[in-house]
């Protein structure tokens, strides 16, 4: 059986790799890029600009993701800005390279397609909180979307996250002072540790169940 992230890391490593500060724009909109990129270290935000000027994160790439395969495949208009969201290191290689590639390989064609539909059931979730929840369900989605993704598990138990009250209100659409006062509450209520090193949720499973009754 085909070891696929060691496959597309051994294609993407046969290109140049790239360094960018944290808040470069890789990609911007209407821009269609004519490249691949291979996150090695950091992280990625695809963010729209809303009509009232403020940025709706409505994906985030991690280590191993390349991306936009869709704008490579489907050659839509491009609506979405790719910013680095931390320092990052990917190669970069021509977007007709990397379709070929997938043509070539079916198991990473297909891995692909799994994550698309994984990413596609997130966007859903979170449609149905923003059409029907408040602002508490709304964060504590994305605290938990957050949390699955790229929380990192403590010795105390907690689950840690580096998300800040800026990247909350992006993700969630909620306005800076409306985080604000539910990750009080959230605080409050024991659910949740702020301090410089980031969030800590104290329990996820609770905040599944406050969720889960809220929508």
């Amino acid at each position: 059986m085909t070891d696929v992230p060691l496959t597309v890391k051994k294609f993407f490593e046969t290109y140049p790799k790239r360094r960018f500060s944290k808040g470069e724009v890789l990609i911007h909109a209407p821009e269609n890029p004519k490249n691949i990129f291979y996150i090695i270290e950091g992280r990625v935000s695809q963010y729209d600009i809303t009509t009232t000027g403020n940025e709706m994160v409505v994906n985030t790439f991690k280590p191993g993701a390349f991306f936009p395969m869709s704008l490579a495949i489907n050659d839509p208009p491009n609506h979405y800005f790719f910013e680095a969201s931390t320092p990052l290191v990917a190669n970069v290689a021509p977007a007709a390279d990397a379709v070929q590639f997938l043509k070539e390989n079916p198991d990473v064609l297909f891995d692909l397609l799994a994550r698309v539909y994984r990413g596609t059931d997130v966007v859903l979730r979170r449609m149905a909180h923003l059409m029907g929840g408040n602002a508490k369900n709304r964060l504590l989605f994305e605290l938990l979307n957050a949390s699955y993704r790229f929380g990192e598990q403590q010795t105390d138990g907690t689950l840690r996250i580096t998300l800040k009250e800026s990247d909350l209100a992006k993700h969630s659409g909620l306005a800076r002072e409306t985080v604000n006062r539910v990750i009080k509450d959230l605080k409050t209520d024991g659910l949740i540790i702020v301090n410089k090193e980031g969030i800590f949720l104290t329990d996820a499973s609770a905040l599944e169940k406050i969720l889960g009754s809220e929508v």
